[in-house]
This record gives C-alpha cells, sequence and structure tokens, in this order.
C-alpha cells in the first residue's frame, strides 16, 4: 500500500544503517559511486549545495543560478529545509561545528 510512510520500510531502514554504517568520504564515495549514477551523485550534490546556500538566506533565483537548479527544485529544496524532518538543517549544524 503507498501512502505517506511508503519509504518506511526493512529495504529503506537497511539503506539508512548502511550508510550510518560507512567510516569516512572515501568508503562513501566508493559506496555511492556504486550505488548511483553519476546524474544521480550530482543532482543530490546540486540539492545539498542548494540546501547549504538557502540556509545562508540567499534568494531562490541566486541558488538556481549557482547550482544549475531550476527554480521549481530549488522551491522544493526550501519547502524540506524549512519544513521536512529537520534532516537538512541537522546535518547543516553539524558541518559548522
Amino acid at each position: 500500500m503507498k501512502g505517506i510512510h511508503q519509504h518506511k520500510n526493512n529495504e529503506t531502514e537497511s539503506l539508512y544503517q548502511t550508510i550510518v554504517s560507512l567510516k569516512n568520504v572515501s568508503e562513501s564515495k566508493c559506496f555511492f559511486r556504486d550505488l548511483l549514477t553519476i546524474e544521480e551523485i550530482t543532482e543530490f550534490s546540486k540539492r545539498w549545495q542548494a540546501a547549504k546556500l538557502l540556509d545562508q538566506k540567499l534568494p531562490y533565483r541566486a541558488v538556481a543560478t549557482k547550482t544549475g537548479l531550476s527554480t521549481t527544485t530549488v522551491t522544493r529544496v526550501a519547502h524540506w529545509l524549512n519544513n521536512g524532518k529537520g534532516g537538512y538543517k541537522l546535518a547543516i549544524n553539524r558541518l559548522k561545528k
């Protein structure tokens, strides 16, 4: 059954546990390169960059220009940054320390 919590299942929990088990950037690079296409890695990287720029209060259009993302995608990232589960903010704050 598809629904709001369809991302919560044994397979996704296993993926999250695997990501947490990676010990360093080198291991992460190897894992994500095997898991994702170059295009997917690039897209996720752009979204992460957008989240960090939005956290710095840059305007959406400037973020879109800097990242190459559409303003629609920047708006979606901003929505999750400000109204999501707090994952973007958690990661951004950890990197600031």
